[in-house]
């Protein structure tokens, strides 16, 4: 390398640009800016045969090549490359798989006084990257770590969605790619590193411990259809409750498009939920190689949801949806495409601010949406009412007051009361209250009902006394509503009127296998107002062939929320 060639454009270095993802990277610092891009990796070589695969798609552009070992990088090589900034693409972010300090790279660009930034979204990863910061500002520079989908994205989504609001209650983000997709080594680590370990996961204003890989379901991504997501690891999980405070949940989940191979994965979780294994990482070659051998079903076409719901400016209730469509292979561009928009930062300005931190609240969305124009990406933003509003329609106007601001809040809601609790004597009805966790028997008992947003639907966690049970709501047609307990949905139709509404059974089935309607719970639950003004419920169900199960019934009053408005914070 000549001192000639180092004249004129600025250089930006990519760690792993020769990766699935840096190579995208490097392509889009190709195509977007008049950079020169200088790919590093171990593997000299094929470092090469990616610069020049590339500058023959990119005739006019320079791109070069470099041997570099990020684990063992030192601030005096970085300075004899004569760089612009410093972009990871390579990691390991997960574990130090290949032993030492998973931060030297990011060291060594500080100490070398050189803006840097990478692509990781590993959880453990991000949240120690802070360590670094007293040393970034002394040096005057800017460390990011997360530039990825992953906080960066989700987070520039999240701002503009809840922009102006005073409450954020609830966020979901899934991430759903084609099957088609290039899955790499370090992409199946991630994985299987939390796949049936317990993760971390802020659900009813409280922290829990729940199965990587666990909390299934579908999301919904127009022009996608359902896909299966699990919950995953993520930087999120923490980034999210701090910068939203408000927020009673928060939950992030991926999924593969094959069902199959979804549901495959869960399985291959279970031993290690058991703890008959300590971990699935051993096994992430293969996994890969199982995955290849259906790596030409189903598309390449996937998505990203983001999901919020709380208050807007005028104390209404709100919900909002961001959706991501890849067409034709182009989704793996989306994870390189924060950290595109900041090396533009970095050569245009206006110049970050120095310190070391996740890459949230510096990136506006409109600077990373405007990298996917080159792409076959299309987002769209949707705004919804709640629940309930959205399947009684003009109905629900017509029912009090008190069921309406129980029903249309569209955030979490506490409620407080007390009740009566009836249960039946015949096995089976016993049977069937133990699995569901309806209460005991009892008079006069404490009840507390939490009611939070998910996705398009409710979660509602009763708990009477020391008992609770959950099932999750979700909308099934005009007047219709679809109640899951676990693996057990019930389809209820729900008329209103001026006095409250009845939620009466329609049909059940079993995950996706339909179930007699002569042998179906019965039940026409009645909400109403009592003489006090307050939330009534009467809740009685009965199997055909043993009678009761259990009644309960009583009141209900929202505990009062908090007063504080919301305001968004950095980590």
């Amino acid at each position: 390398m000549t001192d000639a060639s180092r004249i004129g454009a600025p250089r930006i270095l990519v760690v792993g640009g020769a990766g699935a993802f840096g190579r995208r990277l490097v392509e889009g610092l190709a195509a977007a800016t008049a950079c020169t891009v200088v790919i590093a990796g171990r593997d000299l070589a094929r470092a090469e045969a990616t610069a020049a695969a590339v500058a023959r798609a990119h005739p006019g552009r320079r791109i070069e090549a470099v041997r570099l070992d990020a684990a063992r990088a030192d601030a005096e090589a970085l300075r004899s490359l004569e760089l612009a900034g410093i972009v990871d693409a390579a990691g390991p972010y997960q574990a130090t798989a290949r032993g030492g300090d998973p931060y030297a790279l990011a060291r060594a660009a500080i100490a070398a006084g050189l803006p840097y930034a990478d692509l990781a979204d590993a959880r453990d990863f991000v949240a120690g990257f802070p360590a670094l910061d007293a040393a970034a500002r002394a040096a005057g520079v800017s460390a990011l770590t997360g530039a990825s989908t992953t906080p960066a994205l989700s987070n520039a989504v999240l701002d503009r969605l809840t922009a102006g609001w005073q409450r954020v209650d609830a966020i979901e983000v899934a991430i759903t790619p084609g099957n088609r997709a290039p899955r790499g080594l370090s992409v199946m680590r991630a994985i299987l590193s939390y796949a049936g370990r317990p993760v971390r996961v802020w659900r009813d204003g409280a922290w829990e411990a729940r199965p990587g890989w666990g909390l299934t379901g579908r999301s919904a991504i127009p022009g996608l259809g359902r896909r299966l997501v699990s919950l995953c690891e993520t930087p999120d999980l923490d980034i999210l409750p701090t910068r939203f405070p408000t927020a009673r949940t928060v939950l992030f989940r991926a999924g593969l498009e094959l069902g199959a191979l979804h549901l495959g994965l869960w399985l291959a979780s279970l031993p290690v939920r058991l703890r008959l294994l300590p971990s699935l990482l051993p096994l992430a070659r293969p996994f890969l190689r199982v995955a290849g051998l259906v790596d030409r079903l189903g598309s390449d076409r996937g998505g990203m949801v983001v999901r919020a719901q709380g208050e807007d400016g005028a104390g209404q209730p709100v919900a909002a949806t961001w959706t991501l469509v890849a067409e034709a292979g182009d989704g793996p561009f989306v994870p390189t495409l924060p950290a595109l928009a900041l090396v533009r930062r970095w050569l245009d300005g206006p110049p970050l601010p120095p310190g070391a931190g996740p890459c949230v609240g510096v990136l506006d969305l409109a600077a990373i949406e405007a990298e996917m124009a080159r792409h076959r990406i299309r987002t769209t933003v949707t705004c919804d009412g709640p629940l309930f509003a959205r399947v009684l329609g003009p109905a629900f106007a017509e029912m009090p007051e008190p069921l309406r601001a129980v029903h249309g809040r569209g955030g979490a809601l506490t409620l407080r009361g007390r009740a009566t609790v009836t249960r039946g004597t015949h096995p089976l009805a016993r049977l069937a209250a133990r699995l569901v966790g309806f209460p005991p028997a009892g008079a006069d008992v404490p009840v507390t009902v939490t009611i939070a947003p998910d996705r398009d639907g409710e979660i509602w966690t009763r708990r009477f006394g020391e008992r609770a049970f959950r099932s999750r709501l979700h909308f099934a047609g005009p007047g219709r509503v679809c109640e899951r307990f676990g693996p057990l949905a019930i389809r209820l139709a729900v008329p209103a009127d001026r006095d409250g509404l009845t939620l009466a059974v329609e049909g059940w089935r079993l995950g996706p296998l339909p179930l007699p309607r002569a042998l179906a719970p019965a039940s026409e639950a009645r909400e109403s107002v009592d003489a006090a003004g307050r939330f009534r419920f009467d809740v009685p169900v009965r199997l055909p062939l043993a009678g009761l199960v259990v009644h309960y019934r009583g009141w209900l009053v929202p505990e009062a929320a908090p007063a504080a408005r919301l305001e968004k914070t950095v980590p």
